[in-house]
Parts: structure tokens; C-alpha cells; sequence
């Protein structure tokens, strides 16, 4: 059976992020959660410089279409409980 490979892109807001610093802290954060919870990969990958806002790509692999949906169903939830950003967009893709 083939490997399903799912990316999920979220578009984050950090509102109290004044600073490069500050935005780091919050991305760090949310990104080792995330990674160490759901056995994922997650990079930040646009708005470097933008201390308020950062994309994240987060991949999945599993051999089923169904468990990678809901994976990164779970991971966009997440997300979405964070206190200190808002997820104000998400895209997902499968490979």
C-alpha cells in the first residue's frame, strides 16, 4: 500500500508579539507541543520577519487517507486552542 502523505499549512496570529523574540517564543512553543504530541514534522516557512504573524507546514505520513485527515483534524484543533496565537486560516493537501 502506497503512503499517504498529508501537509497542513496554518496561517497564525500572535497578538502580544511586539517583537521577533516574542513571536519566537510562541511559534517555539506550539511547534515542540505539536511535534512531540502527534509524532509530526513542522517547520515555519513564510512571514520570518513579521513579529506578529508566521505559516507553519506541518506533514503527516500513514498509510491510510482516513488516519492522516484525522491526524491533522486533531493537530488544526489544537492549534486552535492555543491562548497566545490564533489560527486565522488553514489549507489542507494530500500526496
Amino acid at each position: 500500500m502506497a503512503a499517504i502523505i498529508g501537509l497542513l499549512t496554518l496561517d497564525i496570529y500572535i497578538p502580544d508579539a511586539a517583537t521577533l523574540k516574542d513571536k519566537r517564543r510562541v511559534v517555539k512553543s506550539l511547534m515542540e507541543r505539536l511535534s512531540n504530541r502527534y509524532n509530526i514534522t513542522v517547520a515555519e516557512i513564510e512571514q520570518l520577519d513579521n513579529p506578529s504573524r508566521a505559516t507553519l507546514a506541518i506533514a503527516y505520513v500513514a498509510n491510510q487517507r482516513a488516519q492522516v485527515e484525522r491526524v491533522l483534524s486533531h493537530i488544526e484543533a489544537a492549534a486552535s486552542r492555543e491562548r497566545q496565537a490564533v489560527v486565522e486560516g488553514s489549507f489542507t493537501e494530500f500526496f
